[in-house]
């Protein structure tokens, strides 16, 4: 059965790779003269229709159809991946996955894109070669057309039509860019996972894109107001054309687009996040306007992106409507907090997912992300985050649960969980995980991963060596959420782990009463009847149903924009002496789209609801007093442990910081994970490690809070 399923895999995500492929020839030819004038008149001849148009049906069925249809396909590849055995799945590829290993490989450490891997410096480097080639052969076809007699008919001299020219062009190579923009941000797609990515680890990928956006849209913009000035035709800067393209709407476009990249200067973003924050919401008005500026047939190029980051928003839109149950929480003295959530046993994730969360009594629209520490195979009723006071929504967060008056219940919404679909910590020899404060929460999973791998599993771990760095020892408290709320340090000692744990601003070993004081503490809450465990929006079969969403929202979408075209838009274009407004035409289209999205969407959320009550209910109507007493048992009893419990297993070092270069560089064995999460200069020290030529065993992985 198992080779049944992984044969079935291989061949869709084969499918996937020759469509993928595909697109990517298709963008390549593009800008050519034979895609152009011969291939692209004939296709538009054969799929001519009063339904779709000349040009919207071509542009649907060569750039909005593969995507989607590839995300249809990431959708049933990640189902049947949840009937695969991971552990077992190890002993069969671990050496295919020793050679893609090697080319997740630190290239570039430091610099303007950050810690780059050869795979990833290779896909950017053919990406620009891609932008590169566009733009040189766009200019040099459109170039070879202006003359100065052509020039001249058109009121102009040749410099004017070159840089008009030039200006359209950067348009179109700006717009190339556009059409990757959303994948990275849409946290519930098929498409990322499909390549092995996450949408964390994606982030960065969206932050180049969006510079690129910018910088190619800001120059197409800028060309043209000059254009207009040197040709005395100002007035077009305020022409909303009725056919064609629209200035007013390409104008209200860039400046928003200037708003969201104003913001991300590093400087603002960090001391403003708020500011960088809402501002992005001007993303709406963005992509609104510059849709109704070229108008929806070309606009078709860049829809697959912004169809999946639709589709994925609204679902989560609909997840974040309901109150989670927020069951306990542990204090920790070095002001960092354990909320422990009610989930339904079917809702699985794997170590490093991050959890979405939102405090309406705090503010009801910041959400901010955080590491899931739980682990769902150990704790398939619960699920954990760990949370630092480091920003202002965090203290008050923490204000609000360490309190003297602690409160009975807090109310909480959620957004996921997201995160890889598979782990890969198996396939090392030794597994080094190298932290910097609140930088373990990542590991504490891991952590318990291994544990439930080696305890309930059988199956052989790697050696761990854990190195973390801490401000004060108070933070060393960290360490006791190693364990899950209701485990025991003997699980602890089923692994092989070695803990290096580093003070760097006390040069010496608290007291003995100083270390009395330093308890975890724990509470407890009551949550109301209504409050619901954490769930999967779409259900146990996510994934199916996610491409049942995508696939029925695309098809009854080109049902309803082909019977408006037909019986609407059709009449006036040929049967009257209008013309119909290209901007109206735009605007159907995206109503149809969103309509179409969110129809099919609450559709599938209520169907799941109302076929899956059984698992939901399952914990939904325990009586409180029954949840809670089991929870009040066992914090009593981690309670009365001093902070020490695990500290006492660990080697702590006061007043130093990991000599990393040495550590790493002693450590033998064919395979090394290196897996580093904190500050940016701990992940660029522990990268030029790995990277260095007098190692080849350092496999190396970088873990960051991007969102």
């Amino acid at each position: 059965m198992a080779s049944k399923v992984d044969m079935v895999r291989a061949a869709t995500k084969l499918l996937a790779m020759v469509v993928f492929l595909g697109s990517l020839l298709i963008w390549t030819v593009t800008p050519t003269n034979t895609c152009s004038q011969i291939w692209l008149p004939k296709i538009r001849t054969q799929l001519n229709s009063t339904y779709f148009g000349l040009q919207t049906g071509p542009r649907i069925l060569i750039n909005t159809f593969p995507i989607l249809f590839m995300a249809v396909l990431g959708c049933i590849y990640l189902h049947l991946g949840k009937k695969v055995n991971d552990y077992k799945a190890y002993e069969s590829i671990n050496g295919r996955r020793q050679r893609l290993a090697l080319l997740k490989k630190p290239m570039v450490v430091k610099g303007p894109l950050g810690i780059v891997s050869s795979i990833e410096l290779g896909f950017f480097s053919m990406f620009i070669a891609l932008l590169v080639w566009s733009l040189s052969i766009y200019i040099h076809n459109s170039f070879a057309t202006i003359t100065p007699k052509s020039a001249a008919a058109d009121g102009e001299q040749v410099w004017e039509a070159k840089l008009e020219s030039t200006a359209f062009r950067l348009g179109l190579v700006g717009n190339i860019c556009l059409v990757f923009l959303f994948f990275p941000v849409a946290r519930g797609s098929s498409l990322l996972p499909l390549f092995g990515l996450t949408s964390e680890a994606s982030i960065k990928y969206h932050i180049w894109l969006g510079h690129l956006v910018m910088a190619f849209f800001t120059a197409h913009g800028i060309c043209y107001i000059v254009f207009w000035i040197a040709t005395n035709n100002t007035t077009q800067m305020v022409e909303w054309a009725k056919t064609g393209t629209s200035s007013v709407a390409g104008e209200i476009a860039l400046l928003a687009g200037l708003a969201m990249w104003a913001t991300t200067i590093p400087q603002i973003r960090q001391k403003f996040f708020e500011l960088f924050l809402y501002t992005h919401y001007l993303y709406i008005i963005f992509m609104f306007f510059f849709v109704l500026h070229v108008g929806i047939s070309y606009a078709c190029m860049m829809l697959p992106g912004f169809y999946l980051f639709l589709v994925d928003r609204y679902l989560r839109f609909l997840q974040s409507r309901k109150c989670v149950r927020l069951v306990s929480a542990r204090v920790l003295p070095c002001e960092t907090i354990e909320l422990n959530f009610s989930k339904t046993p079917g809702l699985k994730y794997n170590p490093t997912s991050i959890l979405f969360i939102n405090v309406p009594s705090i503010s009801k629209l910041q959400w901010h992300p955080f590491t899931i520490t739980s682990n769902s195979n150990l704790e398939p009723e619960k699920i954990s985050v760990m949370i630092k006071s480091e920003g202002s929504w965090s203290k008050k967060l923490n204000q609000i649960i360490s309190s003297s008056n602690p409160i009975d219940r807090l109310q909480v919404s959620i957004e996921g969980p997201y995160g890889p679909t598979s782990t890969h910590f198996l396939r090392h020899d030794t597994l080094v995980m190298v932290s910097g404060g609140s930088g373990i929460t990542p590991f504490i999973s891991v952590i318990r991963e291994l544990i439930y791998a080696s305890t309930t599993v059988r199956c052989k771990t790697p050696q761990i060596i854990l190195i973390c760095s801490f401000k004060s020892s108070s933070d060393l408290t960290m360490l006791d959420l190693l364990l899950p709320i209701d485990g025991s340090p003997t699980e602890l000692y089923s692994l092989k782990i070695q803990t290096e744990a580093y003070v760097t601003r006390e040069i010496q070993q608290p007291t003995t009463e100083q270390n009395s004081k330093e308890l975890v503490r724990a509470l407890w809450f009551k949550p109301n009847p209504t409050d619901s465990p954490i769930s999967s929006i779409l259900g146990l079969s996510s994934w199916l149903w996610l491409a049942v969403v995508i696939s029925s929202s695309f098809i009854i979408f080109l049902i309803l924009i082909g019977i408006i075209g037909r019986y609407y838009i059709f009449p006036i274009d040929h049967n009257t002496n209008k013309v119909f407004s290209s901007s109206l035409k735009s605007f159907l289209h995206m109503l149809v789209m969103c309509v179409c999205i969110t129809t099919t969407a609450s559709l599938a959320v209520i169907w799941n609801k109302k076929q899956n009550p059984q698992e939901a209910n399952q914990i939904q109507n325990l009586e409180v007093s029954t949840l809670l007493s089991s929870f009040y048992n066992v914090d009593r009893e981690l309670e009365s442990l001093p902070y020490q419990s695990l500290v006492h297993s660990t080697n702590v070092h006061y007043g130093e910081r990991p000599n990393l270069k040495r550590m790493l560089f002693d450590l033998k064995g064919s395979s090394v994970g290196v897996m580093v999460c904190g500050p940016k200069k701990m992940r660029h020290e522990v990268a030029t490690i790995c990277s260095s030529s007098l190692v080849d065993n350092l496999h190396f992985e970088s873990i960051s809070f991007s969102w």
